[in-house]
């Protein structure tokens, strides 16, 4: 189900009766803010740690493995 140009449209006009055009503003930068935090959380969720990956190779560091090489 896809929004049209008049529900757009009527959204806008309640979110500026609501709020009031100055308030509108910053509420949309707030709404960024949250959804770029939300992304980093699940960013720094879903990715392996240092401790991790160092596990999968058997405890040996990055650094020591390339000082070998």
């Amino acid at each position: 189900m896809a929004l049209g140009s008049t529900e757009l449209i009527i959204i806008a006009i309640l979110a500026i009766f609501l709020f009031g055009a100055r308030r509108i503003p910053e509420l949309a930068r707030n709404m960024g803010r949250a959804k770029g935090e939300f992304q980093a959380g699940i960013t720094e969720v879903t990715s392996p740690s240092t401790a991790e990956v160092d596990m999968d190779r058997a405890g040996v560091s990055e650094e020591a493995t390339g000082e070998s090489e």
